[in-house]
C-alpha cells in the first residue's frame, strides 16, 4: 500500500491512522498483526514520516507491505541528506526519533533514489 502525504504536521498523525488501518485489517491466509506490534509499526511511520515532512523539505511518500513475518516501512522524500542522530540529554524535547526506530526495527537502512531524494526503511519483525 503507498500514500502521498503532504509536508505538514499533521501528516505523521494522518500516517500512523493509515498504518493502523492497514495492519488491523485482516488478509486471506495471513496472521493477525498483534496490537502490539501495530503500535510499534505506527510509531516507526510516525517518527519517519515526522522527520521527512519536517526536514525533507517535501510531500512524502509512505509504503507499507507485510508478510506473516514482518512489516516494512519505507518513507521517501526529495531531500538527499542522510538522517543524523542527534546527542540528547535528559532536557532535549526532541531528537529521540531515530533512536526509537532503530531500536523497534529489525533492520534499517537509508538509499538515495533516482532523481534525487531519499528512502528510509525500517523492517519490524511480527
Amino acid at each position: 500500500m503507498e500514500y502521498v502525504l503532504p509536508e505538514e504536521a499533521a501528516s505523521a498523525g494522518r500516517a500512523r491512522r493509515l498504518t493502523s488501518e492497514f495492519l488491523g485489517r485482516p488478509r486471506h491466509r495471513m496472521n493477525r498483526v498483534g496490537a502490539g506490534h501495530i503500535d510499534d509499526a505506527a510509531l516507526i511511520v510516525s517518527e519517519l514520516v515526522t522527520n521527512a515532512t519536517r526536514h525533507g523539505r517535501s510531500a512524502c511518500r509512505l509504503r507499507l507491505q507485510r508478510s506473516d513475518e514482518q512489516v516494512t516501512v519505507e518513507v521517501y522524500d526529495d531531500n538527499p541528506g542522510q538522517p543524523r542522530m542527534r546527542s540528547v540529554t535528559t532536557d532535549s524535547e526532541g531528537g529521540r526519533g531515530l533512536a526509537l526506530v532503530r531500536c523497534l526495527a529489525q533492520r534499517f537502512d537509508v538509499a538515495p533514489v533516482r532523481g534525487g531524494g531519499k528512502r528510509v526503511r525500517a523492517v519490524l519483525a511480527i
